[in-house]
């Protein structure tokens, strides 16, 4: 399995179909989130608070990875979406231990695809809830933002699929 994700890591998997099939140029930011305005700043100045509940009413959240230290930022939202607490902090690896052994691999090849080539991504994948110990299908809509042409940080938003 991991062979297969250091494999697709090699520039000459650019080409690779899966992992061009799933993302898209940032210019068409807007038509792959319904929330346009969701992506414009970072997740912890998004939207008013209230706006933030709505999100989780649909079962949706926000995310934020910050790519010098995968530090994350989630609303409410997505701390349901995982059965977690919501006050508590979560690192990446500990998020992604609720992904299946499949989902992490594909997510994986897709983030880095995303940060190497400036692109943004959609991906459904299977998510293992801390609550009631079952797999539930999520999606995750993502997109690279940069500082001048450094990557930065990824964010967006997970949502039931």
């Amino acid at each position: 399995m991991f062979s297969d994700v250091r494999a697709c890591l090699r520039p000459s998997a650019i080409m690779d179909k899966a992992v061009l099939g799933l993302s898209w140029p940032l210019s068409e930011q807007s038509r792959h989130f319904e929330l346009g305005h969701v992506l414009n700043c970072a997740v912890a100045d998004l939207i008013v608070p209230q706006q933030i509940g709505a999100l989780a009413t649909h079962h949706a959240g926000l995310w934020e990875c910050n790519l010098a230290d995968s530090s994350l930022i989630w609303s409410g939202g997505v701390y349901d979406l995982f059965g977690l607490e919501r006050r508590g902090r979560i690192t990446r690896d500990q998020a992604l231990a609720h992904y299946s052994e499949d989902s992490r691999a594909k997510l994986e090849r897709l983030r880095a695809h995303a940060i190497r080539h400036g692109v943004g991504f959609t991906i459904d994948v299977e998510i293992q809830s801390a609550a009631v110990g079952q797999f539930r299908r999520v999606r995750i809509v993502g997109v690279p933002m940069y500082d001048g042409t450094v990557p930065v940080r990824l964010h967006g938003l997970k949502l039931i699929a």
